[in-house]
């Protein structure tokens, strides 16, 4: 069985305005939250200490169990997205999912809080064509705080989706 989570009244809050000042870790990890991801899923995206990431945003009560599911088969994760993609919309729109939350995370890792305002509009996209011109914007960003070759390295990354 594995957890899926999502955002309390306090995670929204502090999230559209950061009254708390949560420490970056904790505050990306908030918005990767989204009540569609189990926590097999989400700690794919947290990069340090996902188990403790969440459990703390648990506790803190800006996250809270929405419902429990059985885990997915091993295999089925381990399957190559473009696979999954073939398999159907609801592969395909896994696919898409699991490709919006990689860009946000690689876009939080490059301008951290910075570049939240963005980070927030792309977790919102519902599709290819939403997404597409925020990935733009984030090109833009990056380029402009990390220099050419880190937005050269993020446009490489996600504009093959």
């Amino acid at each position: 069985m594995t957890r899926i989570f999502r955002k309390t009244d306090k995670g929204v809050d502090e999230i559209a305005t950061r009254a708390n000042h949560l420490v970056p870790r904790l505050r990306t990890a908030l918005i990767l939250v989204d009540g569609t991801r189990n926590e097999t899923d989400l700690g794919q995206l947290i990069k340090l200490h996902p188990v403790e990431t969440l459990e703390e945003l648990l506790t803190l009560g800006y996250i809270e169990v929405a419902t429990v599911a059985e885990a997915p088969p091993k295999k089925a994760s381990e399957e190559p997205a473009a696979k999954k993609a073939a398999g159907g919309p609801a592969h395909a729109e896994k696919a898409f999912a699991d490709f919006r939350a990689e860009a946000v995370r690689a876009f939080n890792d490059l301008t951290g809080p910075a570049g939240e305002t963005l980070a927030m509009k792309m977790e919102k996209a519902t599709s290819r064509e939403q997404l597409a011109p925020l990935l733009q914007t984030a090109y833009q960003i990056i380029g402009n705080s990390r220099g050419n070759q880190a937005a050269t390295e993020f446009k490489a990354r996600f504009a093959s989706f």
